[in-house]
């Protein structure tokens, strides 16, 4: 059983969705702006989010955003939208998961179990130490990272892409691999990890052309490292 919040604004799909969750065992709440979606997740805990991206007040993309600014929850996506590149931009943007109108409440019940199922693996693993390479670090409980001693402001997905290179110091990553395991997605554009990769290394005081930590290789992948003057090196 879990805790879900519904954000729908179409009173048909929602009393229908509220049902068959309701019947399948699921604890519901329902909204139908994004405003009423955020007051909810600020005050109760959920395990999983079904967002509507519709919605008469913010679109639900911009809803995600902001979702994402205060909760880890997974959320899933019901739009009648079918543009893979929005749909990609989306799950870049924190979606665990979507699916396209009309869907059957099997399908969204099938997508459900994955979702939670991949959540409470991740937190039944032992908690992360700190990570140091070179004067880099990171806090993974925490979700912080230093620089130097110094405090790095890093957006959700810049500071995993750092976490995860860094548990990996010296090792070449495919961008395949970072898809994966970074963005949860088995396709995507190359471009959405060099931009993230250009964010990082703006934060981290190093440009492509010029790297101290991030460095890439053309064709194969990235990897993360202390700088050369580094002691350890």
């Amino acid at each position: 059983m879990a805790s879900v919040l519904v954000v729908e604004d179409d009173q048909f799909v929602r009393s229908a969705l509220i049902r068959h969750l309701t019947e399948a065992s699921h604890t519901v709440r329902s909204v139908g702006t994004a405003l009423e979606a955020l007051r909810e997740v600020a005050h109760f805990r959920f395990d999983v989010v079904v967002l509507d991206l519709g919605l008469p007040d913010l679109d639900g993309a911009e809803a995600l955003k902001m979702l994402r600014g205060i909760t880890d929850v997974p959320v899933i996506i019901a739009t009648a939208r079918d543009d893979e590149t929005e749909i990609v931009r989306l799950l870049n943007d924190g979606a665990d998961d979507y699916l396209v109108k009309p869907f059957s409440v099997e399908h969204l019940s099938a997508r459900m179990t994955a979702v939670l199922r991949r959540a409470r693996a991740a937190g039944a693993e032992p908690p992360p130490t700190l990570i140091r390479v070179g004067g880099l670090s990171i806090d993974p409980l925490r979700r912080q990272a230093e620089l130097d001693g110094l405090r790095l402001d890093l957006t959700r997905r810049e500071f995993d892409l750092l976490a995860f290179l860094a548990g990996r110091p010296g090792v070449v990553v495919p961008r395949k691999e970072l898809l994966a395991e970074v963005w949860q997605q088995s396709y995507g554009d190359d471009q959405t990890i060099d931009v993230h990769l250009s964010w990082l290394r703006r934060k981290l005081g190093e440009t492509a052309a010029r790297p101290r930590y991030l460095h890439t290789l053309r064709g194969v992948g990235v990897k993360l490292e202390p700088p050369r003057s580094e002691p350890g090196r």
